[in-house]
């Protein structure tokens, strides 16, 4: 089983990766991989609403959002990490979680669908849990499960070494990890025990108010 860390700060090795860094040493500990994916600095352009990902199975602009998309197709489990922006995440990671999982939707099999989720941000004083809010919402509307700390799944600090001294910080987000490293093995359980997957309806209804 493989969980795929994405690192949406414009810092390689800032303090959204020294979140999921922590995450992912908690990972390894309980027996669970794991990778971290960087979306970079470089400017990722949004949803344009074109629709061609239903006929051609993938986004029509060719960058990093199909090379994610087909290496997220290998793991079990992500989180998304961001820096908070203005109470939000932070916008590259926005535009780059727009066309995934837009693009995902129409895809078959789906790489996301019952795979389980959580988001994890970095402030350095507030906005946390409206941009949690915001990164969850992409999770709700793929069917993926959400992992559970026993607190909301930030860290606060100008720095790596700060987050580091952020001590509950950094003990929510082991929480995450061995929450997340159960549900992937409760999932693999079911699966070996012939527990299947919720019935997917054929037809989607989508219902217009204004007619």
């Amino acid at each position: 089983m493989k969980v795929l860390l994405i690192n949406g700060s414009p810092h390689q090795k800032g303090c959204t990766f020294t979140a999921l860094s922590e995450i992912s040493d908690t990972l390894q500990q309980e027996g669970i991989d794991s990778d971290i994916y960087w979306i970079g600095n470089k400017p990722i352009g949004g949803c344009i609403g074109c629709f061609q990902c239903a006929k051609k199975q993938k986004c029509v602009f060719e960058d990093k959002i199909n090379e994610f998309t087909k290496l997220a197709a290998e793991y079990d489990g992500f989180i998304f990490g961001s820096p908070v922006y203005y109470s939000g995440m932070n916008g590259s990671l926005m535009s780059f979680m727009d066309r995934v999982f837009f693009s995902a939707s129409a895809q078959d099999p789906h790489p996301f669908r019952f795979k389980p989720a959580a988001a994890v941000v970095s402030a350095r004083r507030a906005g946390t849990t409206s941009a949690l809010d915001q990164i969850n919402k992409y999770f709700l509307h793929q069917q993926m499960p959400i992992a559970t700390s026993r607190y909301w799944n930030m860290v606060h600090g100008n720095t790596p070494e700060e987050v580091r001294q952020d001590e509950e910080g950094m003990q929510t987000l082991r929480y995450l990890a061995r929450n997340m490293a159960w549900l992937l093995k409760l999932k693999e359980a079911g699966k070996s025990a012939g527990v299947p997957e919720p019935i997917q309806e054929k037809t989607r209804i989508a219902t217009n108010f204004i007619r």
